[in-house]
């Protein structure tokens, strides 16, 4: 009994007894991370059992491995969720633009406010850049952030302001009204994406409520403005689907950002120009619609507002944007004292089943 116990304890043996040496041999070492022998698991007659090793833990074995399907539903789901907010928020953004607009032209003229509107912008986003020591884009990147600045930067905001300059922003909110068919179009040519019937059907049904609606508010009549808020749709549409794509490889703040502080050196000869020909006459609506334009509508709004589409596409994005003009009227009202129509509400609950519609369509 004795030897037997000296067997099984961990300290080392002296070797002077034979069979103690051989029962001390048949013992693992300490450090394994099998036991040594035991009666209720004695060695057989043929020797001692080698010692067993851990197996290698699979994903099968994880008691976390089944409900990796449901995380990463999860997830999807929290993205699409957090993707509809941010785009919302740029919408907000976004149905400020027009009044703000409209205050900035009391004090400014239309290529002046739209230049130093940029500047302002570009030096936001260059700050931005610079404080998060963000890399240049690739090279490939750059066609595309050509096309937002172009789009967005420079064309959308000219276009509408020189439009603004002969029409109300209620009949201007036409173009917002079509934007969001024009750039589920464009984005279905320009990505192959397909979006399913009940999509296309619910997008040309609220594209056409808020169509009524606006031109409604403004009369029916086209006003001389018209050929440039059409101008300024396709502008726009265009650097919306290409800002959505590049939003997927480059952060959304950053897409904006390179586009704008592209435009430099071109907004500060612009700005030079239009200050030195254009009237300038400082008040309170026209620095706060100034500023609002540059940090409101054209960083912040446009920085949610990529990331957003890039979180749940851009044909969807794009229809959140039916809810705009309507937004844009309230704050012609609040902010312009413009008379909104008593159809308003009903126009808004039309507006709002085709949103819903088109978010639980599937794309095809």
């Amino acid at each position: 009994m004795r030897a037997q116990n000296s067997a099984t304890r961990s300290t080392p043996i002296a070797v002077g007894d034979p069979a103690t040496a051989v029962r001390s041999r048949a013992a693992p070492p300490a450090s394994c991370p099998e036991s040594p022998a035991s009666p209720a698991s004695p060695a057989g007659p043929a020797g001692p059992a080698p010692a067993r090793h851990p197996r290698k833990a699979t994903p099968a074995d994880s008691p976390a491995a089944p409900a990796a399907p449901a995380r990463r539903a999860a997830l999807r789901t929290r993205g699409a969720r957090g993707g509809t907010m941010l785009a919302c928020l740029g919408v907000v953004a976004f149905s400020l633009t027009f009044p703000a607009t409209a205050w900035g032209l009391e004090s400014f003229g239309p290529w002046s406010f739209v230049a130093v509107r940029s500047v302002l912008a570009a030096a936001i986003a260059g700050a931005f850049l610079l404080a998060a020591r963000a890399p240049l884009p690739a090279r490939r990147h750059w066609p595309g952030l050509a096309v937002v600045a172009g789009g967005v930067v420079v064309g959308y905001p000219l276009l509408t302001t020189l439009a603004l300059t002969t029409a109300t922003t209620s009949h201007a909110a036409v173009v917002v009204g079509l934007l969001p068919l024009t750039t589920a179009a464009l984005s279905a040519l320009r990505t192959g994406v397909r979006p399913s019937r009940r999509f296309w059907a619910a997008a040309v049904a609220g594209a056409a409520v808020v169509l009524g609606f606006t031109l409604a508010q403004s009369g029916g009549s086209l006003s001389a403005g018209d050929g440039y808020l059409f101008a300024a749709l396709l502008a726009c549409a265009a650097g919306y689907t290409e800002g959505g794509r590049l939003a997927r490889d480059l952060p959304g703040w950053q897409v904006i950002g390179w586009a704008l502080v592209a435009c430099l050196p071109l907004n500060l000869a612009g700005a030079a120009v239009g200050l030195a020909y254009e009237p300038v006459h400082l008040g309170v609506h026209g620095v706060a619609g100034l500023l609002w334009a540059a940090a409101g509508s054209t960083f912040l709004g446009l920085y949610v507002w990529y990331r957003g589409m890039a979180e749940i596409g851009a044909p969807r994005a794009s229809q959140l944007q039916l809810a705009q003009p309507l937004l844009t009227l309230l704050w012609s009202v609040a902010l312009l004292g413009e008379q909104l129509s008593p159809a308003a509400p009903a126009a808004a609950c039309a507006v709002l089943v085709c949103i819903a519609v088109t978010q639980r369509a599937q794309s095809g």
